[in-house]
């Protein structure tokens, strides 16, 4: 590992592409560019978290952390490393101080891998329009986290309202498996029948102000074409918010999946004795990791994304984000942001290649 203290984002560029020549890293292996926007306070679990993805999904790891946005001189600290303790790749933690901060995509667009997707991932409260952060306007793929926030309704609104295909959510990730043990027990009423099984209506139980929960919910009246709402638990559910599910299906069935306290579930079907399942909590690396297996639209998680929010028209929106100007110093509330060129990624990348 090199630290590169006051630096300029060519010296970067050098040092990294000096220690893959001494080093003899081979860089055809990477699979994409993952870009990491963290607060300081979180850059640790940030970086747990990517070099287990990096450990399944080989790729190039930036880290980006704006620190003191007000700060009068700018400057730019660095650690580059590859093969270290971010995973076997190559990896660079960048300190950003002052207005440099505004200006990330500067530093971070000479370190792209050449012609390898970007997934951009905020491991921070992102902006409420992601194209003010032009980090979200040249990347393929934009995972955020409503659940952090500390509205994470008004969050999950947020980035509905503010929709584009590739954006997703790791509060959508953490009902996986929740989705996953929902649709094979509907699959075993299914094939035990010989015949497609109906959803007429149902209820979860856990917490109603979990995205998780509510995630669930619109995927659930998604594909039932029916309500699902979330009612308050009776005790409290863990991350993904959820206690319990019931589904109510035609010819008077019922299909209940109940989380215990010992990481697992109890299925409960009709013509069936009751079976348990695993329904781990999950690692924050596991998460990320899950997202990086598709660079493709996640149709699924915009259907729940609409239905929980009750924005509709989201597979309408475009996939091309104009980038917006928006200086937090100068923002009064009453001007609105300055628009700035379209730009998609693919363009934008070999612009920097």
């Amino acid at each position: 590992m090199t630290t590169l203290w006051d630096t300029t984002g060519s010296a970067v560029v050098k040092e990294l592409a000096a220690q893959r020549r001494t080093g003899g890293a081979v860089l055809s292996g990477v699979a994409l560019t993952l870009v990491v926007v963290a607060d300081e306070s979180r850059v640790a679990d940030a970086e747990e978290a990517a070099t287990h993805a990096a450990e399944a999904h080989p790729c190039r790891v930036l880290v980006v952390v704006r620190r003191q946005i007000d700060a009068p001189t700018p400057r730019l600290d660095a650690e580059v490393l590859i093969g270290g303790r971010l995973g076997p790749g190559e990896a660079v933690v960048m300190r950003m101080y002052g207005r440099l901060g505004l200006h990330a995509e500067s530093v971070v667009l000479p370190l792209l891998a050449a012609d390898a997707p970007v997934v951009a991932w905020w491991h921070a409260a992102p902006p409420d329009r992601l194209a003010t952060d032009a980090l979200a306007v040249f990347a393929d793929r934009r995972i955020t986290d409503s659940s952090i926030a500390e509205d994470s309704l008004a969050a999950l609104r947020t980035r509905a309202e503010d929709y584009a295909p590739g954006d997703t959510d790791l509060a959508w990730t953490r009902c996986t498996t929740w989705r996953s043990t929902l649709a094979s027990s509907l699959d075993s009423v299914s094939g035990r029948r010989g015949e497609p099984v109906r959803v007429h209506g149902g209820r979860i139980e856990g917490d109603p102000k979990n995205a998780s929960a509510q995630l669930l919910a619109g995927w659930l009246s998604s594909r039932g074409g029916c309500s699902i709402t979330v009612a308050e638990g009776a005790r409290t559910p863990g991350p993904s918010g959820v206690q319990s599910v019931v589904l109510q299906l035609d010819q008077d069935e019922e299909v209940r999946v109940e989380a215990d306290r010992r990481g697992g579930a109890v299925i409960s079907q009709p013509f069936r004795p009751d079976a348990s399942v695993a329904l781990p909590e999950r690692p924050l690396g596991d998460l990320l990791s899950e997202e990086l297996r598709r660079l493709d639209d996640d149709e699924p998680y915009s259907d729940a994304l609409e239905a929980a929010t009750r924005v509709t028209g989201l597979a309408d929106h475009s996939p091309v984000r104009e980038h917006v100007w928006f200086d937090p110093a100068e923002a009064d509330g009453d001007d609105p942001p300055v628009p700035g060129p379209r730009r998609r990624a693919a363009a934008v990348k070999a612009a920097s290649s």
